[in-house]
């Protein structure tokens, strides 16, 4: 007997909430850790939505000098951009960096952040 796992859409406005703390609740939410019966092995998370996240506030220096890396795989193809510009560019994106931060590394981790969706 396989039971219909309900899942919930929840709607987060990120205007004027910390990054990091925003970042961490929503990563319950995808796990449904925030649920009487959740399993770690078992994905059994929400959806959620975030809204005017243009808004969101990023504490102390972490703006200029936090910088994320991507690597081509070929010599000399190391790139790297600082969280303000990549902020100007896709306020989305550091956002779903966070969040992908504090999920768990394994395979479920695909699962938990499709079920996220940003919008402006």
């Amino acid at each position: 007997m396989a039971q219909q796992i309900k899942r919930e859409t929840h709607i987060i406005d990120a205007k004027g909430k910390v990054l990091g703390r925003l970042a961490s609740e929503i990563a319950i939410l995808l796990q449904g850790k925030h649920k009487a019966d959740y399993l770690p092995y078992l994905d059994k998370g929400d959806f959620v939505v975030v809204k005017n996240i243009k808004d969101v506030v990023i504490s102390g220096k972490k703006s200029r000098q936090k910088k994320y890396y991507r690597y081509s795989g070929y010599p000399g193809g190391l790139k790297e951009i600082t969280m303000e510009k990549l902020f100007e560019k896709k306020p989305g994106e550091v956002l779903k960096k966070a969040v992908l931060g504090m999920l768990p590394k394994n395979k479920l981790r695909k699962n938990f952040i499709k079920r996220l969706k940003i919008e402006k």
